[in-house]
């Protein structure tokens, strides 16, 4: 431990939404987690450290940034609601006195967000259940530095991001999450951690972050790709991909030259794969 916080617990949590006359709202996916023991959880199952740099979005009132601030160098919290935005260092001030010089506040929109003031390592977050995939993504792919991430999200989004090829919940966020890295599911999460309660079951997704499978192609290509495999998930891949190539039989084409069956359906294939048929419609176009 490199410092210490007084965590926030359920009654904390509601004297703060109180004092601010905060009304939780669906539209920013406000449910404030209210248990110590979670925060903690989250922190140590991250694996971030004093050397870390660490962007969260969403830290709401604070829970897991009082956690956070415990353990790492430096938080850059994302928040895109002011009221909160404006509140969290008072918040860090009170009750972890000795941390405020390790937390920076800003407040945006963690999907238009291109830059921070310090490189983050990791991501670590409980992040929007509206947004979370294109927040996810869009951070590995804006902040290279990001060398793992463990993000709190909706169980069944967590379950796609780390499904296999083949598997029924496999889809695009699972291909689109293996370009930047190594995913796993890292947990669950009860609902009466939060508040309000959701009306849906929570689970942790880590990713350590990994060379691109390929770099004779660039991540937009490989992406839309998969956007077209995925676009009629039960058709097989020579007619999924035929707008995408300029027709069946160039699909076909080019399916082939990247050793890829024209029959498979895009469930079936890694980000390798794609990654090799983005290079094989590259190639025939030089």
């Amino acid at each position: 431990m490199t410092g210490a916080a007084a965590l926030l617990g359920p009654a904390e949590v509601r004297s703060l939404a109180d004092q601010l006359g905060l009304r939780p709202t669906k539209v920013l996916g406000q449910n404030f987690v209210i248990d110590p023991n979670t925060v903690r959880r989250i922190v140590r199952v991250s694996g971030v450290g004093v050397d870390d740099v660490v962007v969260e979005v969403g830290p709401g009132l604070g829970s897991l940034t009082l956690a956070l601030l415990e353990q790492v160098g430096h938080v850059a919290a994302v928040e895109v609601d002011p009221l909160l935005a404006t509140q969290l260092p008072r918040t860090i001030a009170e009750r972890a006195p000795s941390l405020t010089e390790r937390l920076t506040v800003m407040t945006a929109d963690a999907l238009r967000i291109t830059e921070l003031p310090i490189a983050p390592t990791a991501l670590v977050a409980n992040l929007p259940y509206n947004v979370s995939v294109p927040v996810l993504l869009h951070l590995l792919a804006t902040f290279p530095s990001i060398q793992r991430a463990l993000v709190m999200v909706q169980l069944e989004v967590a379950e796609r991001l780390a499904a296999e090829p083949g598997s029924r919940v496999y889809g695009v966020p699972s291909v689109k999450a293996r370009w930047f890295g190594d995913v796993r599911q890292a947990g669950l999460v009860g609902r009466s951690v939060f508040w309000p309660v959701p009306n849906v079951d929570s689970g942790l997704v880590g990713l350590v972050r990994t060379a691109p499978p390929r770099e004779d192609v660039t991540r937009a290509e490989v992406f839309a790709v998969v956007d077209a495999a995925f676009a009629h998930r039960r058709k097989m891949l020579r007619s999924a991909l035929a707008n995408w190539a300029g027709g069946p039989d160039r699909a076909v084409a080019l399916l082939t030259s990247a050793g890829v069956d024209p029959t498979a359906r895009g469930e079936a294939l890694d980000v390798a794969a794609f990654a090799a048929i983005a290079a094989a419609a590259r190639a025939a176009s030089r």
